[in-house]
């Protein structure tokens, strides 16, 4: 393929050095000099490649992550099951991980749980032990030395210091009968035979456990398509009524995990900075203005801006995630800017003694001008972040697009909507005015 410019076969590497697990990182030209997008190319490769592969084989294709690790990429999805039974976790595991390959826009299904690796358990007779003097953890060291490996000393070369392990070879330490033939120290003068205090077995295990919080845990992970209504917040909506029908008990624990933990704790934040941000300028406006209610026209033009923001986003392809709700903020402050040059101009005008509509109207004129080049230079500095198509562009373009899209198209309405909510709150100023101190209506205009 022309779009890729190199490939990286790695196999074993993980803490566990399991020499049945590879991942194969594929490097890609310069997003300007392809035609495809790396979506395009992931999507390709599962249509064109997995099919062909054996079945038994556990594939999916990952995005790299943008922050390190090896959780995925953001567009994947991570969720924990942990409790005191491997057993259980692995019953329930199967069932999720079926019912989610039917959830739609979900793809690239797996878990960390791989079951079938064959090993030797070791059954020790505790009371024979203690009557043959034998402890037991002497006998837990030389299965560990022999079976699992100890370094026992180490080795220097050219200034580099290298570990020396010792362990039984591969043919002794997997078998059996030779295993059984180990002699194990004991208090008397004479070793005792393995076989004398344990019994052995053979069985198939998990190729490794893994623990959340010292329980054991199985993790599910699966991949994101793009399209419309599908997002990772409804993906994992979907998994956990899935979990809820397996009816855990009371010490079972799920829940997202890694990056999808982390995505749900920003939506969070990004709510409480979106409140923040509305009372600080509520406060500052109110300051400004010398009223508590003209603030109030600005701000109800900015709700007014989210519909069109979404179809902006819409209309370029875009998703709502982190970097537009950054780019929603800065939209936000440029709608607040222009809803400031027209009240604070009527309100002038006011003060000199002129009429409301004629004030309003005279002020909408004046700042047309201004509100329509800052405007158009807010958004055609804007453009470049929009269309560039570099390494990284696509978290400039979601936070550019949903600027350009919004400020777009939500300009003519703020522009018309701000003089009838001002005309709004001045005649509920007169009508309270009026109520409270029951003067006539056509006395002096004064900010409240």
């Amino acid at each position: 393929m022309n779009d890729v410019e190199y490939t990286l076969l790695t196999i074993g590497d993980d803490s566990q050095s399991a020499k049945n697990l590879a991942s194969i990182y594929v490097h890609l030209v310069e997003p300007s000099k392809r035609k495809l997008t790396q979506s395009q190319i992931m999507e390709k490769v599962r249509n064109e490649l997995l099919p062909k592969l054996p079945p038994e084989l556990r594939v999916s294709v990952q995005e790299v992550s943008p922050f390190g690790g090896s959780e995925g990429g953001p567009g994947g999805v991570q969720y924990v099951i942990s409790g005191p039974s491997l057993d259980r976790l692995s019953e329930v595991a199967s069932k999720v991980l079926a019912e989610m390959k039917k959830l739609p826009g979900i793809r690239d299904v797996d878990s960390d749980y791989i079951p079938g690796k064959p090993e030797i358990t070791v059954t020790v007779d505790r009371s024979k032990a203690g009557q043959m003097g034998i402890n037991i953890s002497d006998l837990s060291t030389t299965l560990k030395l022999l079976v699992g490996g100890l370094q026992v000393s180490t080795y220097d070369e050219k200034g580099e210091q290298y570990d020396i392990r010792l362990r039984a070879e591969e043919k002794y330490r997997n078998d059996q009968q030779v295993l059984g033939l180990l002699s194990i120290p004991s208090s008397g003068s004479v070793p005792v035979s393995l076989t004398n205090v344990v019994k052995l077995g053979a069985q198939e295990g998990p190729a490794q456990i893994n623990r959340l919080n010292r329980r054991r845990q199985v993790s599910l992970s699966a991949n994101i398509s793009s399209g419309p209504g599908i997002s990772q917040q409804s993906i994992l909506d979907g998994i956990e009524k899935i979990v809820k029908k397996q009816n855990l008990s009371s010490d079972y624990f799920s829940g997202p995990a890694a990056m999808s933990k982390e995505l749900g704790k920003t939506a969070s934040s990004f709510m409480m900075a979106f409140a923040f941000a509305f009372i600080f300028m509520y406060l500052i406006l109110a300051a400004q203005f010398e009223s508590w209610l003209h603030p109030l026209t600005i701000l109800l033009t900015l709700p007014l801006t989210l519909p069109f923001a979404l179809l902006g986003l819409l209309l370029l392809g875009q998703s709502l995630n982190i970097f537009s709700a950054l780019g929603l903020l800065v939209l936000f402050g440029v709608v607040k800017k222009n809803g400031i040059l027209q009240i604070d101009h009527t309100n002038q005008l006011r003060a000199q003694g002129m009429p409301r509509r004629d004030a309003i109207l005279l002020a909408n004129k004046d700042r047309l001008r201004p509100i329509l080049m800052t405007t158009a230079a807010f958004v055609a500095g804007m453009i470049p972040m929009v269309m560039a198509n570099g390494i990284g562009s696509a978290f400039h373009n979601a936070t550019a697009g949903i600027v350009v899209g919004g400020q777009t198209l939500s300009l003519i309405l703020t522009l018309v909507a701000i003089p009838v909510f001002y005309s709004f709150f001045d005649d509920l100023i007169t009508w309270i005015r009026n109520l409270c101190t029951r003067a006539a209506p056509d006395q002096p205009y004064n900010t409240l």
